[in-house]
């Protein structure tokens, strides 16, 4: 029997783990598969590279499983505080990052953590401290960007022949 293949295998790979993990019953079923290859000789290391995790949450699953049975595999409930951002609100703020804080009447011509603690404070009335306000743009697909630093007393010339993409080399 030949070799079958799936097209566009690594985005494949990512989409099948996002299913996995999209629902209680497929994380269930996911570990139970890891439980399995585990009991089949494999070690935690090849079956955390296999299914995508870390030989430390193998190791749980397994840990889990041999303390409780099958029900130490299933989803547990999640405590923790509620979001204070709604999905509306995300959306907006969303739109707001997209934007320049000049619009807003901000001084900064870049969105940083703490820009966004106050812009959230006073438009939206919630308090995100900076790192959650860090971690809203890395979940919405924003990176970070600083403005290149200015050089006091700098030779403008000098440096426009020391870029290595200065204008004269374009044209």
């Amino acid at each position: 029997m030949r070799k079958l293949e799936i097209e566009d295998a690594e985005i494949m790979k990512i989409a099948l783990q996002q299913e996995i993990i999209r629902s209680d019953e497929s994380r269930y079923d996911h570990r139970l598969h890891g439980v399995l290859l585990v009991s089949q000789g494999f070690s935690c290391y090849e079956v955390g590279s296999i299914l995508g995790h870390t030989p430390k949450t193998i190791e749980t699953w397994i840990n889990q499983f041999n303390a409780k049975g099958f029900s130490g595999l299933q989803e547990e409930i999640r405590y923790g505080r509620t979001s204070v951002l709604n999905e509306t609100m995300i959306n907006k703020i969303n739109s707001d990052l997209r934007r320049n804080p000049r619009e807003f009447e901000y001084s900064q011509n870049l969105w940083d953590g703490k820009l966004l603690s106050y812009h959230l404070e006073n438009i939206y009335n919630v308090k995100l401290g900076v790192r959650q306000c860090q971690r809203l743009f890395n979940k919405l697909g924003f990176r970070l960007r600083k403005p290149r630093p200015v050089i006091a007393r700098a030779d403008e010339e000098a440096q426009k022949e020391y870029k290595k993409t200065s204008s004269s080399l374009t044209k």
